[in-house]
């Protein structure tokens, strides 16, 4: 079954009211040929644990393990990922376009 966008969103408070770290990924620009649009989400816990998606599954461990280090300091980060961006190729975004992914703490 497929998450919806407010079933992630209700996931991300559920876990964190259970006492467990969370960040929360929202793709928050995109251009050219990107896997999901504007407003997708993916939200990760202190053990590694996502639902939803912000790339279609090409960056998505790049971006977890981001979260990590979110869920660690508490500090939010902005990440970009395109073609011209050598570690792009690296998680595989090969689709031809560029995303903008901002990852924040759930509190």
């Amino acid at each position: 079954m497929i998450s919806t966008e407010t079933d992630i969103l209700r996931a991300a408070e559920d876990w964190a009211r259970g006492g467990r770290g969370v960040a929360i990924a929202t793709v928050v620009e995109t251009w050219g040929s990107a896997p999901r649009p504007v407003g997708s989400h993916l939200v990760i816990d202190g053990e590694g644990n996502f639902l939803g998606s912000v790339s279609g599954g090409c960056v998505e461990g790049a971006v977890v393990a981001e979260a990590a280090d979110v869920i660690a300091d508490g500090k939010a980060r902005m990440l970009e990922f395109g073609v011209a961006d050598e570690t792009a190729w690296q998680v595989g975004l090969s689709c031809g376009g560029r995303i903008k992914v901002y990852v924040e703490k759930v509190n």
